[in-house]
């Protein structure tokens, strides 16, 4: 796991919901941390893109719901800069679903495009990826 070069703004603040976009069983999930995150006193830790979350399933198969995950941001809509410059921005706020805090995703497939930054940083996410970005 490598850190990122470029200057991912943090979208997704805890208690966000977002939707999952692989195959693993959930279709919601509620972030309730950001793993590794560093905020000032009484601010509300927030996740961008390739981030570590911890979150709760909150819609998917009956034995996913009320499960504690980890999950990986592969996308989200407001835009960030990478390092040569370029902007970059999804339609939608999306994760990938984790067996582990490895980076082994849980899903087999990968519905939409996937952010390079995501690929650089979780290989096991990167193997299954078909659109990167």
């Amino acid at each position: 796991m490598q850190a990122t070069k470029s200057k991912i703004t943090k979208a997704l603040p805890v208690g966000s919901e977002i939707e999952t976009c692989d195959n693993s069983g959930a279709k919601v999930i509620k972030i309730f941390t950001v793993v590794g995150s560093k905020t000032r006193k009484g601010r509300i830790s927030a996740a961008g893109v390739s981030d570590l979350v911890m979150a709760s399933v909150r819609r998917g198969r009956p034995d996913m719901r009320k499960q504690v995950v980890h999950a990986v941001i592969v996308r989200q809509k407001k835009e960030y800069r990478r390092a040569d410059g370029t902007r970059i921005k999804f339609e939608d706020n999306s994760a990938v679903v984790l067996k582990d805090d490895k980076g082994t995703p849980k899903g087999t497939i990968f519905k939409g495009a996937i952010a390079k930054e995501v690929c650089e940083k979780w290989p096991g996410i990167a193997k299954i990826a078909s659109i990167v970005v």
